[in-house]
């Protein structure tokens, strides 16, 4: 690993950015291209694709094959697994000048697993775990256990990850953190 700028690039990476924050490792074949900002202490995985216009905040995984475009937005402390897929154009024609890129956000401390795919314009909620191979096609809301295709919210978790067991509309984890859950046909989850 070559040291730049106190972040970490693998010889074979391909980094354009000046954009790559402190203790950040950047693996082989990887590629950042210009105007692609990424925080401290985060990794990009082997053959990882970040475009100019991305938003990586610190202390981001993204693991292998994973790429990022123009107009996702991701936060801090978020896990992005293997060969998970963002898009940015509900309606992509080669060679169009004409883009309606749809900003996609993953909020604080989200987890979304391997080769799942998050359609754009949509946000994933703080805390949110998206399970493996889920296809993501409207908003997941914070604290939200979302897997299937479509992706449906199948429960709640807690910021340790352990799933969350209502009595009421009050949850408490067994580490101690306490939460509430709205009524109705969406429900939502904050911590209490």
């Amino acid at each position: 690993m070559k040291r730049y700028r106190k972040a970490a690039y693998h010889p074979a990476a391909l980094v354009e950015s000046p954009s790559v924050g402190k203790g950040t490792r950047v693996w082989a074949f990887a590629h950042i291209m210009k105007g692609a900002t990424i925080g401290a202490d985060g990794n990009v995985g082997d053959h990882s694709f970040i475009e100019g216009g991305a938003r990586i905040g610190s202390r981001v995984t993204i693991k292998n094959g994973v790429s990022v475009w123009d107009g996702v937005t991701i936060s801090d402390g978020v896990f992005i697994g293997p060969n998970a897929v963002f898009t940015n154009d509900l309606r992509p024609v080669s060679r169009s000048l004409a883009h309606d890129f749809k900003p996609t956000r993953v909020l604080d401390g989200a987890a979304v697993g391997a080769n799942a795919v998050v359609v754009c314009g949509h946000t994933i909620g703080r805390f949110a775990l998206v399970g493996a191979g889920t296809v993501v096609s409207r908003d997941v809301p914070d604290f939200a256990l979302c897997y299937g295709n479509p992706g449906r919210v199948r429960g709640f978790v807690c910021v340790c990850r352990e799933d969350l067991r209502f009595r009421g509309a009050r949850a408490r984890c067994r580490c101690g953190r306490t939460y509430r859950k709205t009524s109705g046909r969406s429900p939502r989850v904050t911590e209490a």
